[in-house]
C-alpha cells in the first residue's frame, strides 16, 4: 500500500516512516507538514493510506479528512496526541486512531485493518459490477413494453426511481410494499395484485400472498415437512413459500419436486 505520513512535528514523521519500513505491504510514497500539503501531496501522489495528524497549522487533520471523504480518495488513520477527536475522527470513517506516542506494533495493526477495508471495498466495487452487469442482461431480456422498468417511490421531498432491476425481494405490509434492495428498503404504496401484474415472473417470482422473490438471489431452499418450503436469500433474509406457489417456485428455480421431499 502507497502511503504518506502527515504531521507538523519532523520527529513523528520520522518515528512513523520508521515503524513503516519493516511492514512489507507499506511503501511511503511521500510526507508533509501540514494540511494543504498534504491534499496537494494526496493529489499527486495517490496514496492508499494516509497517517494523519490533528493539531496541525492552517487546516487540522479533521479538516483534511473531511476533504478527502467526499471522493474516493485513500483510507486514513489519525495519528495523535489528544483522545478528545476520536468520536470525530470515526465519524469521518477513519481506519484507525492512534495515541502519540505510538508504538510500532499499533502502526502494524493499523495498516493491517487499512488493507483489510480495502480488499473488502475493491471486493464489494466487484460485486457492484458482476449485479450491474447482469441487471443489464436481465434488462436486455425483458419485453420492452410489458413491464415498467422501474417503480417512483415517494419520499417526504418528493420521489426516487428505483429501477426493478435492483429489487432483490418485496414484502407486503398492510397497504403497503417493502421493496428491498441490495442498498435499502423503499416503502411503495401499492396491492401485491397490482405489482404482480407489473412485475416478469420469470425474473421476480410471486412466492407467498405477501412476497415476492427475484429468483436469481435464491442462495439455498429448504423444505421443513410436507407442503413447507422456505427461501434463502442471498441477503440472510428467509421468505415462507405459501402451500400453493411451491409448484410455480420448485419449477422456476429449476428443481424435481421429489428431491425436495423431507427426509
Amino acid at each position: 500500500m502507497r502511503v504518506l505520513v502527515v504531521d507538523d512535528e519532523p520527529l513523528a514523521v520520522d518515528w512513523v516512516i520508521q515503524g513503516l519500513r519493516g511492514l512489507p505491504d507499506a511503501e511511503v510514497v511521500g510526507s508533509a507538514g501540514d494540511g494543504d500539503e498534504a491534499l496537494a501531496k494526496v493529489a499527486s501522489l495517490k496514496p492508499d493510506l494516509v497517517f494523519l495528524d490533528i493539531q496541525m497549522p492552517g487546516r487540522t487533520g479533521l479538516d483534511v479528512a473531511r476533504v478527502l471523504s467526499t471522493g474516493a480518495g485513500p483510507d486514513v488513520v489519525f495519528v495523535t496526541a489528544f483522545s478528545d477527536f476520536a468520536a470525530d475522527a470515526f465519524d469521518l470513517d477513519a481506519a484507525d486512531y492512534l495515541l502519540k506516542p505510538v508504538r510500532h506494533d499499533r502502526l502494524a495493526e493499523a495498516m493491517s485493518r487499512a488493507r483489510r477495508r480495502r480488499e473488502a471495498s475493491r471486493a464489494h466495487q466487484r460485486l457492484v459490477a458482476l449485479e450491474q452487469r447482469l441487471a443489464e442482461v436481465e434488462r436486455a431480456q425483458e419485453p420492452a413494453e410489458e413491464f415498467p422498468s422501474a417503480f417512483w417511490v415517494r419520499q417526504r421531498n418528493g420521489r426516487v426511481r428505483v429501477p426493478v432491476a435492483d429489487i432483490r425481494r418485496i414484502e407486503a405490509d398492510k397497504d403497503y410494499a417493502l421493496i428491498h434492495t441490495s442498498l435499502k428498503t423503499h416503502i411503495l404504496r401499492t396491492t401485491m395484485r397490482e405489482l404482480e401484474r407489473q412485475l416478469n415472473p420469470r425474473q421476480i417470482l410471486r412466492v407467498h400472498r405477501g412476497a415476492f422473490v427475484r429468483i436469481s438471489c435464491v442462495a439455498r431452499v429448504e423444505r421443513a415437512g410436507r407442503g413447507v418450503m422456505r427461501l434463502h436469500m442471498e441477503d440472510g433474509a428467509v421468505v415462507d413459500v405459501g402451500a400453493s406457489y411451491v409448484g410455480r417456485v420448485v419449477e422456476a428455480l429449476g428443481l424435481s419436486p421429489a428431491g425436495l421431499e423431507p427426509d
